[in-house]
């Protein structure tokens, strides 16, 4: 059993959760829930890993072993239920990186990408700092959960869209797509001929109940035209490792892929790249599970805290990930000044809906992956907060 309520300082680290906010705002005062990495201590199996390269005492130059591999192929058959070969691996620095690769790969400048909003704000600069046109797909919101609104997707298809860019699990609104709504957004796919750039860094990351698919997973066909995009820095709480991975199974997209990663020497990892995986996915699935299960408990507090003490907001468990998604249209506050009132007056720092892209205006952003005394302490302020709204 690991212990997640064990606080654990990281004022004084260069911690962009904590010490930013602290110069930004000038003070120590504030609770930080926005940047989207983890309270808790990783697995102690990732440190033991990582502990053997520092033990070695020199770090120079390192390739990415067979184990490295067989991790990740392993981690996607047992989780995900994903065959995965070797040769559709690619190590990459980051997640947005990947996006940005796989974008230059499948389009030209001035081709349409579909993007399904609001989602996680490097979206729209992967899309539009590439010199693409980023098709804007709104999501539709149902009983506060978000659903693809595909009829209207498939009416933005014109001769210059070349693919379709989402997330799954979604943020920020923390849907796991459906098997079946997978199968629906490939099947008008296959039906125009776009390519799918996936991003599925939030994959481990579920509720209990919930099941994740891989779209890719699909079908042959699917994964033809599929590029994933995954990590273990969200689910295992390595994002300063700065390392995740492609898969690509179609060769001519890889060809493009690895002329761009030649162009930028990024073959290989770092020193704790494999290290780290390899502590990851190879001995660490009780630890995820176990702080998916201590997170889940501060989402089912937030839930029931929200719906008795503060119900002018409006939040929904979301089914994967650790960010609550938390409606705040009814406040007596502009969506532009959202983020003030949650700094200046509950001493919360949160992310601003506007982030997300216009349709999360009015919406703030919460990581509930930290300590229950936290979460409780910064719901009280909230609540306080709004009671005092004058």
């Amino acid at each position: 059993m690991y212990n997640f309520d064990q606080p654990v300082s990281r004022w004084g680290t260069n911690c962009e959760k904590w010490d930013y906010i602290s110069e930004k705002y000038k003070s120590k005062d504030l609770i930080p829930m926005w940047v989207a990495d983890m309270d808790f201590e990783v697995s102690p199996y990732i440190l033991e890993e990582v502990q053997k390269i520092l033990n070695q005492k020199v770090f120079g130059y390192q390739y990415l072993s067979e184990e490295y591999y067989k991790a990740i192929i392993h981690w996607m058959e047992r989780r995900h239920h994903f065959t995965v070969e070797k040769e559709w691996i690619y190590y990459i620095p980051n997640v947005v990186a990947g996006l940005s690769y796989a974008i230059e790969a499948v389009s030209n400048p001035g081709d349409e990408i579909l993007v399904l909003t609001p989602v996680y704000g490097p979206f729209y600069d992967v899309v539009t700092k590439n010199n693409r046109i980023l098709l804007d797909c709104p999501l539709q919101e149902e009983d506060g959960y978000y659903q693809m609104d595909l009829e209207n997707l498939e009416k933005k298809i014109t001769s210059r869209t070349k693919a379709v860019l989402f997330c799954n699990p979604h943020n920020p609104g923390g849907r796991v797509w459906t098997r079946q709504e997978l199968e629906q957004l490939a099947a008008i796919c296959v039906r125009h001929n776009l390519y799918i750039i996936s991003d599925d860094i939030h994959a481990d990351l579920l509720m209990k109940g919930q099941v994740h698919t891989m779209i890719a997973s699909l079908s042959e066909e699917i994964a033809n035209r599929t590029i994933t995009c995954t990590s273990i820095s969200k689910p295992f709480n390595v994002a300063s490792f700065q390392m995740a991975y492609m898969i690509v199974k179609n060769s001519d997209i890889a060809a493009k892929l690895k002329e761009t990663l030649n162009k930028l020497h990024l073959l290989d990892g770092h020193a704790f790249c494999e290290a780290s995986l390899i502590g990851a996915y190879n001995y660490s699935e009780q630890w995820l599970d176990e702080m998916m299960a201590y997170v889940e408990g501060n989402m089912d507090y937030l839930v029931t805290f929200v719906q008795e003490n503060i119900p002018v907001l409006s939040v929904k468990k979301p089914e994967g990930t650790y960010l609550a998604w938390i409606d705040c249209r009814r406040l007596p506050i502009a969506p532009d000044d959202l983020l003030e009132f949650f700094v200046n007056e509950c001493n919360v720092v949160v992310t601003d809906g506007g982030f997300f892209g216009e349709a999360g205006k009015g919406f703030v952003r919460l990581n509930m992956a930290c300590p229950r005394n936290i979460v409780k302490k910064a719901l009280n302020q909230i609540r306080d907060g709004i009671v005092n709204i004058k």
